[in-house]
Formats: structure tokens, sequence, C-alpha cells
């Protein structure tokens, strides 16, 4: 029997020794844009056939006019019979969270009302969760979908009272994209004068469209590659950013923004292996540096998108545990932050 080439490497060696099984069993990631359709058609058969667990939340589906006549669709997801949780309840508002879902910016978009960030969200802090459907690349490239996001924020914060908010308690949050969507969400509502942010939680952000563009060699050399690598992160912007762009602007990717100041408090978590991981570091140091608060998180000999395959591990557990942790305490300040 052959051995895998990615597990004689220096990246298998610092795979945390709960996670090597998964590691060693990972598949070869095709590339998505070779038919993106086809690839978002499979995401959600894949869906589909794991359907979330709603126990215990309600959503409703809500559409959002753009400016030139089409419509951006939120799923809102509240807690069944917590207190503000449903419209005109007359009881004390919840805390808002902002969903901006992953994917390369190109796919990762979740079946009506099964998003499984946004339930388990919803329950454990609780609070009211929105998911925006912001518009997909390669077909709608930057700005399309950071000022769908934005577009979410203003709305979501213009109807506080009729959806049960605290307009106080409102963070932007994603992973991967997600997160570098998040962040420039963050950027634009400070530059617009638009909505106060509370927090702003960055999951291995992509924030960065310089990563992998040195062409340094990465962690499955010049192979197909089972993990994320810095090519597949420039293949991502590639297909992102308007053609012959030469320099992305801020709000296409947060670290090339000029000055930090001013912006809500955040937490950035990062993977040990995954190619993004210095810039998301490096945009927390430069957010320290602002005087930004800024809590910090490191998961050890972690790929990027490692839970998905290893949803089971403490590794995974205990990452999600404290993402989780850092958005109850922003939101609810009295409770303490899981460390």
């Amino acid at each position: 029997m052959s051995v895998q080439p990615e597990m004689t490497d220096l990246t298998a060696r610092r795979v945390h020794p709960e996670l090597v099984p998964a590691f060693a069993s990972l598949p070869l990631l095709p590339d998505p844009y070779a038919d993106i359709e086809a690839t978002r058609r499979e995401f959600h058969e894949m869906l589909a056939s794991f359907p979330a667990d709603r126990t215990g939340v309600c959503s409703e589906r809500f559409g959002i006019p753009r400016t030139d006549g089409s419509v951006l669709s939120v799923e809102v997801y509240r807690p069944e019979g917590a207190v503000g949780a449903a419209p005109g309840s007359g009881g004390d508002a919840l805390p808002a969270v902002l969903h901006f879902h992953g994917g390369g910016f190109a796919l990762g978009r979740s079946l009506p009302g099964q998003d499984r960030v946004a339930v388990e969200l919803c329950r454990e802090l609780p609070a009211v969760v929105l998911t925006v459907e912001y518009r997909l690349a390669p077909e709608h490239r930057y700005p399309a979908g950071v000022e769908d996001c934005y577009l979410a924020l203003e709305w979501a914060a213009g109807r506080a009272a009729e959806l049960g908010i605290d307009p106080g308690r409102i963070a932007v949050a994603g992973k991967s994209a997600g997160g570098g969507l998040s962040a420039a969400v963050a950027l634009m509502a400070r530059d617009r004068g638009g909505p106060a942010l509370a927090f702003q939680s960055l999951c291995v952000p992509d924030l960065d469209d310089r990563v992998g563009a040195d062409g340094a060699a990465d962690a499955e050399g010049a192979g197909e590659a089972r993990v994320l690598d810095g090519r597949g992160v420039q293949t991502s912007w590639k297909h992102y950013l308007p053609e012959g762009t030469a320099t992305a602007e801020a709000y296409a990717a947060p670290a090339r923004a000029t000055e930090l100041s001013g912006l809500p408090p955040a937490h950035v978590l990062v993977c040990d292996l995954d190619p993004m991981r210095d810039a998301g570091l490096a945009y927390a140091r430069r957010l320290m540096d602002a005087g930004v608060p800024v809590t910090v998180r490191n998961v050890p000999g972690a790929w990027h998108g490692f839970e998905l395959y290893a949803a089971d591990t403490g590794v995974a557990k205990e990452m999600a545990a404290h993402w989780t942790g850092q958005l109850r305490a922003a939101l609810y300040p009295a409770c303490p932050a899981v460390v």
C-alpha cells in the first residue's frame, strides 16, 4: 500500500494527534470552479441528506429590495418562546448576529431554514440570527456580495423593534470568506456612519488577497491538494475580485485597510496549518495597535475547515465552544467568556 505523500511532509508532522486519522483520510480537493453550478448542487445535496436540528428554533424569510430592483433574501432565526424573540412580544429584545456564510465567496449557501451555524447560535447564545444570501462569485464579483451584507445590516438595524432585536447588541460573524465579509462590513459601518456594531467575530477569516501570491511552497507541494493551500486561496480571489484588479480595495480585502481605529471589538480565531493564519494574526495585531479590543485564538495542529471532517473530536468541540463563548460574552457582558 502506498504512503500518502502529505503524511510525510512537515505539515503532516504538525497535525494535532487527535486529528491525524481525519487528516490521513482526506480526499483530494476538486477545483470548485471547473463547474461551479455542479459544485453548488452537490453541496446542497449533501446538506439535504443531513438536515439541521431546528429544535427550539423558528425562522422566517424576508426579501430586501436592492437599488436595481432585485431582492436580497435573508433568513431570520429566533428562539421559540424566548423573551423578545418574536415581534410585538413586549419583552426585552435579544441581541442579533448577522451570520455570513463561508465558501470562498462562491458557494456555501444553506438550504432555506437549514443554516446549522445560525440554528446553533440562535439556540445557544440565545440571539436573533440573520443569514444573508449574498450574491456569489464568479457571476457576481466584488463589491456585490459585501454590499449585500451591508444592506442586510442596515435593514436589520432599521427594523430592530419589529424583529425583537436590541440595536445596541448587533454583531457580525462568519467563517473563512464569511469572516472576511464580517471584517469588511465593520469597516463599511464605521466609514459610512452606519449602524453601530457591538462585535465582529472573525473565524479563520479570508482577509488578504495577497495570501499565496508569492508562490511559496505550501503543505501539499506541487500536486493536488487535500487541504486548502495558498494556490487555493489565490484561486478564490481570482474569481471574486473584478477581472484586471491589481490591488484589492479594503472592503474586498480588509487587510488592505490603512486605518483600523474606531472598529468594534473583535475575536480572531485562526488554525495553525491554515495558509490564511498569518494574515489573520497580522490583522488582529493591527487592530490591537489601533486600540481595538481583540481576543485571539490559534487552534494548534488544525487545518482550514478541519471541523467538517473531525466534528466529533475534542479539538473541534473546543474550537466551537470558544467561538460561541466569545460571542456570548460580547453580547451578554455579564456572562464569562470561554478561554
